[in-house]
């Protein structure tokens, strides 16, 4: 048995539901989430709390720079030159700290993908082949019966992205809870003449960053709404083309008499142009989810900084000050918007998770 795999007890196979009911992504975490149930389910849990603990640490370290972005432009705003140095030397410190675990973060979520991915295959493969004999499946209608694809590609995504999409969910979370605290703070009030009376906005930069993370949602979901159905087709099309390529390799195999390729070759050549075809489709939605995010990218420090300036025009605020606050607000709005920026993630995770459902339920009307 190779290293890092494990056979859980028979209580911990894939055991079919009483009905077959549920949802794919239901039905995918009864069989998956078996991985952390048992006996033998220590070392899952070992590199789950690794990953966690290491995700809250980059967080921590993410809210000292915050600070130290603070002090450093204050400094510099009073061109005060010990200070600088001081500060420069910190940001060394902190910049270690934070790649050091980043790279702890990077070897538990890809070791916690692994071994995941390793353990459901040898479920499902336990679960295919019956005895001596492999089991003969049945899929439902419209779907592509092509196990081995499911196996091989739909369970390598279907591990792997829920593991980086919780992971990422959940340093958003944490950070939006550390940072919006630094906009309610130091942001406070802005205080806006309209004529003879005076408009006071409470804590602004919290009202703006929702608004804006909002805004930038609904747009996301609305213009990548098609998405799931995209990738969903494009998975089907790649593995049907697979299987009737080893349906031809297969015939090449046989006496030239018995050959009849003829047929299989006009439908791989269909199969193939319905491949072209989803991956064109799904090039139109990745051009449409890219101008939202990378729009993004380059708007909100803009936006934080245009926020801030009124305050700092009137001496509210320091350079510091402004400095933090623009920080916080593209590290709030970036962790607001995790689904602008999972979008396609979680639709090809989807996808895949729907995929191996559907083996699931396969095996279950055996």
């Amino acid at each position: 048995m190779p290293e890092g795999f494990r056979s859980p007890p028979a209580a911990e196979q894939c055991d079919p539901p009483p009905l077959d009911r549920s949802s794919g992504p239901a039905r995918f975490w009864q069989a998956a989430s078996g991985y952390w149930r048992g006996p033998g389910s220590a070392p899952a849990w070992g590199l789950t709390v690794v990953l966690i603990l290491s995700i809250c640490a980059q967080i921590l370290i993410q809210y000292r720079l915050n600070l130290w972005s603070h002090d450093f432009f204050d400094a510099l705003e009073r061109r005060d030159g010990r200070m600088l140095r001081i500060e420069a030397q910190h940001f060394v410190l902190f910049a270690g700290l934070s790649v050091l675990v980043a790279i702890t973060t990077v070897w538990s979520r890809m070791s916690l993908q692994r071994e995941w991915r390793a353990w459901l295959t040898r479920q499902l493969i336990a679960r295919w082949f019956t005895g001596a004999a492999v089991a003969r499946l049945q899929f439902g209608p419209g779907e592509d019966a092509n196990p081995e694809y499911r196996l091989a590609e739909d369970v390598r995504i279907a591990t792997d992205a829920p593991v980086a999409l919780v992971a990422g969910l959940l340093s958003a979370s944490l950070g939006a809870v550390t940072f919006i605290g630094i906009l309610w703070n130091v942001g406070g009030d802005l205080s806006i003449r309209l004529a003879a009376s005076l408009l006071t906005v409470p804590k602004y930069l919290v009202i703006a960053v929702g608004l804006y993370a909002l805004l930038l949602t609904l747009t996301m979901a609305l213009i990548a709404r098609g998405m799931i159905r995209v990738i969903a087709s494009k998975n089907a099309a790649e593995a049907q083309f697979r299987a009737i390529g080893s349906r031809l390799q297969r015939t090449s195999a046989q006496p030239v008499e018995q050959q009849d390729a003829g047929p299989l070759q006009g439908r791989m050549t269909a199969a193939f142009a319905a491949v072209i075809l989803d991956w064109r489709l799904l090039c139109y939605q990745w051009m449409r989810t890219t101008m939202i995010s990378q729009g993004n990218v380059l708007v909100a420090p803009i936006v934080g900084w245009l926020l801030c300036a009124p305050k700092y025009l009137t001496g509210t605020m320091t350079l510091g000050q402004v400095a933090q606050a623009v920080s916080a607000f593209v590290l709030v709005q970036a962790a607001l918007n995790w689904l602008v920026d999972n979008y396609p993630g979680l639709a090809d995770c989807l996808s895949s998770v729907n995929r191996v459902a559907a083996l699931l339920r396969a095996f279950d009307r055996r």
